[in-house]
């Protein structure tokens, strides 16, 4: 190489140089231009890299000889001429007479001698593609993962009813061409949400095939983990799954039913399979046609799907089992005879019927009704289990008592034998009638005072006192009250009048006040007036029982007040039946025919509410004079509809019930809107008959 010159002064030396060329893992040649552009050395890089012996491509003129192709040579000899460093495209052939492009990267070193750098253009181009295709697999696990993110997002809100559809959606407008889900309970069915209580749909009833004769059920049985290619063309079994599968997507899809096979998941819950997911792919590949990503897709969504549709189904036999009991435990009123009784109940608990509050109102006798109101700490399961033992002592202990002490003293020595978790409190109260007087004998254990409305004054009949429930000893005493025509009489737990931000003495206070100004005259107008002043927001649970002395010459229809009715109830399904049961009281104090009518619009307006709408409703109703004017806010302010039903399911006729029976309407609040309607006289129209 003594062509390359002489090294500057201190310089590593030319031989230096020459075995780091040598060395070099790039293929590299030193070319002399003086006469073409001969190649004067070549490094073992490059020998390689063409395939050729060390020393064949020495003197090779690189712009004559034929194992060079050089796309543009008059381009190179001018920049050879001009002696500037360029990067021309190649073409060499190797010894075993394969092609390779080649991008050269030339630069002058002395004169007319250069050096040349060859740069593979199949590797380069090589490792771009697996670039590209390791960014485009990396961009479709991202979108997978974010899919998945998506559909937990849509399980997790297991009150939404469309949740099952809007997955689907997803994954068709994602990842396939059409999807769909069908839960199995007991048989098939196509379902839109995760509510474990099945539509008045068409269903496949469960059947048992043989093993291989019924793809579908062969999965649903776990016999077979899939997924299954479903031929829509081929023939099943009579009445099995696969058969009634193979109907609705023939039904459903129609045309789409054209390209690729059906594909049928199972959607895995805990214990067996608790549904499918059926999807369509796009092109006609079939199951082969997905790839890895969108296989993941489909295996995650089915499982998270069958672990939350596996929740749902727990949360709802656990929340049934608990209603059946608690419903079982709810107090009910007595039918009394002689006495103006109204009561009322209300948990504090977010999903219990029940807390630890109770109320009795028991017919002892021809002329002896017995009244109890009890208060269990705390209300939770416990407390109403408590509630539940006390509740019943105390019916056994009342029920042939006349005296109220010595039936509170029986209930001492019977719950001081037993294990009850929780401490209470009781006011128990026996009213006699004697020549068409009443009396009231009343005895506490550790219970607020019952509160006497006479005349338009109010007082708490503190009397005497004593210790909780069980703590007695013996020796309970009764206080004694003559009670006149039109005396009034409430029992009451905390939950009525104690707040956080006031002390049980002013909460005392507060009831005292507003119970004097009262304004209605039957038991079931004074205890919503009490309710709707004070117990719009308890943070206890509430149990009231008001009782009234009627007088002989009482007539509800000459009664001017109230009027005017409200209700503030919280947005869940059990303010629906409150409603209901608000509005048969409210038209029986009135004296309002046809409430059946009143009751049926109500329950629908509040049902639109507690389904539609947000936050609490509230509820008023109007005496009009020509009819009841009901009103219903909630905070939605999206205005009711009329329709004729929602397809597929049960529901959407409501407001043409209420336009049946009433005229309605709707306006703007401030919270979201009210939507009014005032019940028509007259008795439910017949379908079909005169004014339907």
């Amino acid at each position: 190489m003594s062509s390359v010159g002489p090294t500057p002064s201190g310089g590593p030396s030319t031989a230096l140089l020459a075995r780091a060329l040598g060395a070099s893992p790039v293929p590299t040649a030193v070319l002399d231009a003086g006469a073409g552009l001969r190649v004067v050395w070549s490094n073992a890089a490059l020998d390689a890299a063409t395939g050729y012996h060390p020393g064949d491509l020495a003197g090779v003129d690189v712009l004559a000889d034929p194992r060079v192709r050089v796309p543009d040579p008059a381009t190179l000899r001018d920049a050879l001429r001009e002696g500037v460093a360029f990067s021309p495209r190649v073409v060499l052939r190797r010894a075993d007479g394969a092609h390779v492009p080649c991008e050269a990267h030339l630069a002058p070193v002395d004169g007319p001698t250069w050096v040349v750098a060859l740069e593979d253009l199949r590797a380069l181009r090589s490792e771009r593609a697996e670039h590209v295709a390791r960014v485009a697999a990396e961009q479709r696990e991202r979108r997978a993962l974010a899919l998945v993110s998506r559909v937990s997002d849509l399980v997790m809100d297991v009150d939404e009813p469309h949740a099952l559809r809007e997955i689907a959606a997803l994954l068709a407008g994602e990842v396939v061409a059409w999807a769909g889900f069908y839960l199995d309970d007991r048989g098939l069915w196509a379902a839109d949400g995760l509510d474990p209580r099945r539509p008045s749909v068409r269903s496949r009833p469960a059947s048992a095939h043989a093993p291989g004769t019924d793809p579908v059920g062969d999965l649903l049985a776990g016999r077979v983990t899939g997924p299954v290619e479903l031929d829509l063309g081929a023939p099943a079994p009579a009445g099995s799954s696969t058969a009634w599968l193979v109907d609705q997507l023939v039904d459903g899809l129609g045309e789409a039913t054209d390209g690729a096979a059906p594909l049928v998941l199972a959607v895995p819950g805990r214990r067996r399979t608790v549904g499918l997911l059926v999807v369509r792919p796009r092109g006609e590949g079939g199951a082969a046609g997905l790839d890895a990503p969108t296989r993941t897709v489909l295996d995650l969504t089915a499982r998270r799907v069958g672990l939350s549709v596996d929740n749902v189904r727990l949360y709802d036999r656990e929340h049934r089992l608990a209603e059946t009991l608690q419903r079982a435990m709810l107090p009910e009123q007595g039918e009394v005879d002689g006495l103006d009784v109204w009561t009322y109940y209300s948990p504090n608990g977010d999903d219990a019927q029940v807390g630890g509050d109770w109320y009795d109102v028991l017919q002892l006798g021809p002329d002896t009704v017995g009244v109890v109101v009890g208060d269990v700490v705390g209300h939770d399961v416990e407390a109403a289990a408590a509630m539940g033992q006390l509740r019943s002592v105390v019916r056994s202990s009342v029920a042939d008592a006349t005296d109220a002490g010595h039936a509170l003293d029986r209930v001492d020595h019977l719950v001081a034998g037993m294990r009850v978790p929780r401490p209470a409190s009781m006011v128990l109260s026996v009213l006699e009638r004697s020549a068409g007087a009443w009396r009231a004998g009343l005895a506490r254990a550790g219970h607020l005072p019952v509160l006497l409305v006479r005349e338009g004054e109010a007082s708490l009949l503190q009397g005497t006192g004593g210790p909780l429930v069980g703590f007695g000893g013996g020796g309970r005493s009764a206080d004694v009250v003559d009670l006149l025509p039109g005396d009034v009489l409430v029992y009451y737990t905390d939950g009525l009048v104690e707040r956080r931000d006031r002390s049980l003495r002013d909460g005392l206070a507060v009831l005292v006040g507003v119970a004097a100004q009262v304004t209605a005259r039957d038991a079931a107008g004074i205890g919503e007036e009490l309710l709707a002043r004070l117990a719009d927001a308890p943070e206890d649970d509430v149990a009231v029982v008001v009782v009234r002395v009627p007088h002989d010459h009482d007539d509800r229809r000459g009664w001017p007040s109230p009027r005017q009715r409200r209700w503030r109830l919280p947005s869940e399904p059990a303010s629906i039946a409150r409603a209901r049961h608000a509005v048969l009281r409210t038209c029986q104090a009135w004296d309002l025919p046809d409430a059946s009518n009143a009751e049926l619009v109500v329950s629908e307006l509040v049902a639109n509410a507690v389904l539609h709408g947000w936050g609490h409703v509230s509820l008023q109703l109007h005496d009009t004079g020509d009819g009841l004017r009901v009103e219903v806010e909630d905070a939605n302010p999206t205005p009711p509809v009329t329709t004729d039903g929602h397809p597929g399911r049960v529901g959407g006729f409501g407001m043409t019930i209420v336009e049946r029976l009433a005229d309605w309407g709707w306006r703007p609040s401030r919270a979201g809107k009210v939507v009014w309607a005032r019940v028509r006289p007259g008795a439910l129209p017949r379908p079909g008959g005169e004014g339907s």
